[in-house]
């Protein structure tokens, strides 16, 4: 009887652990409260967004709420970025990799070495799905999230990202991926779509929204 209370009360510690972690996990998340207004693409054209180059304006369309960003013949690639700079801010936006090796991402203020990225798809450098991590210019990936058993191919997913300081949170479709500080990194900037270049790839993009904190 005492060994069976023991292993009780440790299934029990065990039990409460866990329901404390999701409690928190799931607390975080819910205390984003995105509204209409934080609505950063209207769905129909790319006002209040750069491609650059711009050359490759092509490569990004808007239609019934969905942004498709396709590669050229060339492989060319390009950026979609806010024309709003953020500092304190949370990200959300779905995803739905298309055709070809798909190389995406968030670029989280900026695209250098003090800015990460949240990949979204395929590394071109380790050749296999990172989606959820960080990549950092010069660094590569310092940490890889788990998300085999999350992630929809070929259907939309959810793509939650918290950036307050140095310190960046992820969650993919309500579960959290990431917990990741980056030393030195930079505190203001513009958030940024990725068309990866050398690549044959389509990705579509819709409901994407930036929260200011």
């Amino acid at each position: 009887m005492l060994t069976n209370t023991k292993t009780m009360k440790k299934q029990t510690g065990l039990f409460s652990n866990l329901f404390l972690f999701l409690f928190a996990t799931s607390s975080a998340l819910a205390q984003i409260d995105f509204q209409k207004e934080d609505q950063v693409f209207n769905g129909k054209d790319l006002n209040n967004w750069t491609v650059i180059p711009e050359t490759q304006v092509n490569s990004w369309n808007a239609k019934n709420g969905i942004l498709y960003a396709k590669s050229d013949a060339a492989e060319t690639g390009s950026n979609l970025w806010t024309t709003t700079e953020y500092e304190d801010f949370a990200v959300q936006l779905q995803f739905k990799m298309g055709g070809g090796i798909v190389d995406s991402g968030v670029f989280i203020r900026g695209e250098n070495p003090e800015s990460p990225q949240i990949q979204i798809g395929i590394s071109g450098s380790l050749k296999v799905d990172m989606t959820g991590s960080p990549y950092v210019p010069k660094q590569g990936y310092p940490q890889k999230a788990a998300v085999e058993q999350i992630l929809k191919n070929k259907k939309w997913n959810t793509l939650t990202i918290l950036a307050v300081k140095n310190n960046y949170k992820v969650w993919l479709n309500g579960q959290k991926v990431l917990d990741y500080q980056l030393e030195n990194a930079s505190l203001k900037g513009p958030v940024g779509l990725q068309l990866h270049p050398n690549r044959t790839m389509d990705i579509e993009f819709k409901e994407i929204l930036i929260k200011e904190l």
